[in-house]
C-alpha cells in the first residue's frame, strides 16, 4: 500500500516549536512507517480521542492523525498534531 502524508496547520507549529534534533528524527521516522506494506501495523488505534483515530510514537512524541482517504493501493495520513506524551491526550 503506498501511503501519503499531510500535515495540517497545527501539526507544521508542533513541528517547529521542536528543536531540529527531535524534528528531524519525528520526519525521518515517519518517512520510515509509510515506506512500510502495513504502515499502520505499527500505529495505535485511540479509544475515546476527540481528536485522531491513531498515533505513532516516536520516543516520547506521538503522532496523532486519522486516514483520509483509504483505497486499496492509496492511503492518505492526516498528520493532525505531533504532542509530547504528557499532553497529547488532553487536547
Amino acid at each position: 500500500m503506498q501511503c501519503t502524508l499531510r500535515y495540517t496547520s497545527h501539526a507544521l507549529k508542533d513541528l517547529e516549536q521542536l528543536d531540529k534534533k527531535m524534528t528531524k528524527r519525528i520526519l525521518d521516522k515517519l518517512d520510515w512507517f509509510v515506506a512500510q506494506v502495513q504502515p499502520l501495523s505499527f500505529a495505535k488505534k485511540l479509544k475515546n480521542s476527540d481528536l485522531g483515530t491513531y498515533r505513532f510514537r516516536v520516543g516520547d512524541y506521538r503522532i496523532l492523525f486519522d486516514i483520509e482517504e483509504n483505497t486499496s493501493k492509496v492511503s492518505i495520513l492526516m498528520i493532525l498534531r505531533i504532542k509530547h506524551r504528557k499532553e497529547a491526550y488532553g487536547l
